[in-house]
C-alpha cells in the first residue's frame, strides 16, 4: 500500500520537474529570438495593383501586436519595425496583403512598394429617416401635402372659369382680326348709300334690354 502511494508520488513529481523545465525554457528561448531580431525604419507606399495610384488610409499592422500605423493621403507609410515581423495590410475595398521582413536584413532602413488589389465588398444596407421617433413620423405622414402632377395642373388650367376668364383677357389673334376687318367691309359695302342702323336709337332693342333686365339675365350666375 505504501508503495503504490510512493509511485504515485515519483509520477506527480516527475510531471511537475518536466513542467518546470519547460517553463523555464521559453522565455529564454523567446529572449534568444528576440535577440536575434533587429530594429529597422520600415518605410514605403502602398499602390493600387491595377492601375498604381496610391491607395490612402491603409490600415498597416505588425501581426501579433497592436503596433502599426496608417497610409498617409499619397500612400506613404513609416514606422518602427523588427526583422522577421510580418506585416498586414487592410482597407475598405481592397484584399488584405501581407509582407514578411526578412531576418537576414542587415541595413537599419527597409523601402517596400506594396500593391493592393480591389476587392468587392457587399455591406449591410442603411437607411437614415429624417425623423427622430414615430410621433414625429406620424406627424408628418398626417402634415404633409402632396405635390400637384402634370395631370393636376392641366385640369386645373382646363376648368370652365378658368377658361372664361382667360378668354375674357385673351387678345385677338391675327385670324380673328381679319375676319373683323372682312366683316367691316361687308357691312360697308351693304350700306352703301344709305344709313347704317343705329342701335342706340332703336326702341326695340331698348325695349329688349329693359326686359332682359327685369328678368336678370344680367346677374352673374
Amino acid at each position: 500500500m505504501h508503495y503504490t502511494h510512493y509511485r504515485k508520488l515519483m509520477n506527480l513529481l516527475k510531471k511537475v520537474f518536466i513542467l518546470f523545465f519547460i517553463i523555464t525554457l521559453i522565455p529564454s528561448a523567446i529572449a534568444q529570438k528576440m535577440e536575434n531580431k533587429e530594429v529597422i525604419q520600415f518605410s514605403g507606399i502602398v499602390f493600387t495593383g491595377d492601375s498604381l495610384q496610391p491607395v490612402p488610409f491603409v490600415n498597416i499592422r505588425i501581426l501579433g501586436t497592436n503596433l502599426g500605423t496608417m497610409s498617409a493621403f499619397d500612400g506613404f507609410f513609416s514606422f518602427a519595425a523588427q526583422t522577421g515581423d510580418s506585416i498586414a495590410f487592410s482597407s475598405v475595398g481592397y484584399k488584405t496583403s501581407y509582407y514578411y521582413i526578412p531576418d537576414t536584413l542587415t541595413a537599419s532602413r527597409y523601402t517596400l512598394f506594396q500593391l493592393m488589389n480591389n476587392d468587392t465588398l457587399l455591406l449591410t444596407e442603411s437607411i437614415i429617416y429624417p425623423w427622430a421617433d414615430i410621433e414625429a413620423l406620424e406627424y408628418a405622414i398626417v402634415q404633409h401635402r402632396v405635390p400637384e402632377n402634370d395631370y393636376d395642373r392641366a385640369m386645373k388650367n382646363l376648368a370652365r372659369e378658368e377658361m372664361k376668364e382667360r378668354g375674357k383677357k385673351m387678345p385677338m389673334d391675327g385670324s380673328m382680326n381679319y375676319r373683323y376687318q372682312m366683316q367691316q367691309q361687308v357691312n360697308k359695302a351693304y350700306w352703301n348709300g344709305g344709313y347704317m342702323p343705329n342701335n342706340w336709337l332703336n326702341p326695340f332693342a331698348w325695349a329688349k334690354f329693359f326686359k332682359a333686365w327685369k328678368e336678370g339675365k344680367f346677374k352673374k350666375q
